[in-house]
């Protein structure tokens, strides 16, 4: 792969990213509210706040490559977040733990490639904040799975949607 695509890959998964992290920030606002327990109502809050951290910080990363968010897409990712805010208080537990896991495991595997293409584009000052977010998005990813975990609709839902939380306590749980 050529310098070129490199840059155009990495651009590519930043404008998502940037873009990603407002429909979850929007996403996360409901869903804490409609939780019950102030527990995870906190966590929640807290995810909520680190998304909107992470937006910022790969808003800088695209002004230093002289590149902008697409309107388009922030629009869309606008509508989405929103759409699953309001979500949050009708379809109840379950499917907004199970989801937000599914969507932050996809997070971490995007800072993980987005670092290396700036890796291979020679932008160091880039890896250890999107190493750090993908880490960060890999708590999320944990937190949100421990609560899908053991529920009745888990083996439908990860029949369809091809996604198991048990995978990732697993691969969490051989860490510690």
């Amino acid at each position: 792969m050529d310098t070129q695509e490199h840059r155009r890959r990495l651009v590519l998964l930043l404008r998502m990213a940037y873009s990603g992290e407002l429909a979850a920030a929007l996403a996360y606002s409901g869903h804490w509210r409609s939780l019950k327990d102030p527990e995870e109502r906190a966590t929640v809050q807290k995810i909520e706040r680190e998304e909107l951290e992470h937006r910022a910080t790969v808003g800088e990363m695209l002004k230093a490559l002289d590149e902008k968010p697409q309107v388009w897409r922030e629009c869309m990712m606008w509508m989405i977040g929103r759409t699953v805010s309001i979500s949050c208080f009708v379809i109840g537990y379950f499917l907004p733990m199970y989801f937000a896991g599914k969507l932050e495991h996809a997070n971490v595997m995007e800072y993980e490639g987005a670092a290396e293409h700036a890796s291979h584009l020679g932008l160091e000052r880039f890896i250890p904040e999107l190493h750090h977010m993908s880490a960060t998005e890999r708590e999320h990813e944990v937190f949100f799975s421990s609560k899908a975990l053991n529920h009745p609709l888990l083996p439908l839902v990860k029949a369809i949607f091809r996604w198991d939380p048990h995978e990732v306590m697993a691969i969490d749980s051989s860490k510690s």
